[in-house]
């Protein structure tokens, strides 16, 4: 049996992992998830702001990484909608503008139309400047010395929101949700050490290992990979009952798949150290005879 085993052809291991990943999203039935301190506090943060509060997003992400990162970024920007709160988005990255005007339009225009939300009262757009790290020095000590004018181009003394905007700590609360650099890590090197600042992050699940060090005294919560955006999703559907929809939970719709492949991985590694130690065993034994 343990030879036959090792010798088995790949492609059934491949065929497994198929299968591990097709039948739960065939089934789709979602696994409950329960939100972990360092997901909860950045919900219970902007949960508990008073209605107004200042937020700045700066999406540091891509397309390339957008599977992992938009379903945090829009469930956060639905909070943020349902809490009345003022919004300023910006990023780092070229390729983010485009993630900023899909939050914009399909949940601020779109799905929150009856809110009636009004660009430069309730949302602003400051879109992408170049310079990573010196770019966040400069929204940190003096935000005009980078951004003048929104991503329109109309002057910032010109939007209700950002007349009396100096820097990141007029903020309430700063979310950055990287993919990488500029990114999360910039962030609380420099933005959260000028002063005192409300900083939360999100980012991929290879990124996360390097956040967790500055937990809670840099940044007060992390969002790591699919699996926060999922927690995060759980914390608005337990508060918000018309956010346990299943078309408003992609992320928790990713984990089934995730989490049984994870499951596959284990069980293949643990099996695969059981069949190379019996077999060298076995093979030793034959040697001494």
């Amino acid at each position: 049996m343990w030879e036959s085993l090792a010798t088995l052809d790949r492609r059934w291991i491949f065929l497994a992992m198929a299968l591990a990943v097709a039948i739960p999203i065939l089934i789709d039935r979602p696994f409950p998830e329960s939100p972990t301190p360092q997901t909860k506090v950045v919900f219970d943060t902007v949960e508990n702001l008073p209605p107004g509060s200042k937020i700045m997003l700066a999406l540091d992400y891509d397309p390339g990484s957008a599977a992992e990162l938009a379903p945090m970024a829009t469930a956060f920007v639905r909070h943020c909608c349902l809490k009345r709160h003022k919004m300023y988005f910006l990023t780092l990255w070229p390729a983010g503008t485009p993630m900023i005007d899909a939050n914009i339009r399909d949940i601020i225009k779109d799905e929150f139309a009856d809110s009636k939300l009004v660009y430069g009262e309730d949302y602003v757009n400051l879109g992408f400047k170049p310079g990573n790290e010196v770019a966040i020095k400069l929204v940190a000590n003096d935000l005009r010395k980078l951004y003048t004018s929104d991503v329109e181009g109309t002057n910032l003394d010109d939007i209700p929101m950002t007349r009396n905007i100096n820097n990141v700590r007029d903020m309430d609360l700063v979310l950055n949700i990287s993919a990488g650099y500029p990114g999360a890590k910039e962030w609380v090197q420099y933005a959260g050490t000028q002063g005192k600042l409300r900083l939360a992050v999100g980012c991929t699940g290879v990124q996360s290992p390097q956040m967790y060090p500055y937990f809670p005294d840099q940044v007060i919560g992390i969002l790591a990979a699919i699996k926060g955006a999922a927690e995060y999703e759980a914390a608005l559907g337990a508060k918000y009952e018309q956010y346990r929809d299943p078309t408003k939970t992609v992320a928790i719709k990713r984990m089934a798949p995730q989490l049984v492949a994870h499951l596959l991985m284990v069980g293949l590694i643990v099996l695969g150290n059981i069949v190379h130690f019996t077999t060298k065993r076995k093979a030793g034994t034959g040697a001494g005879r």
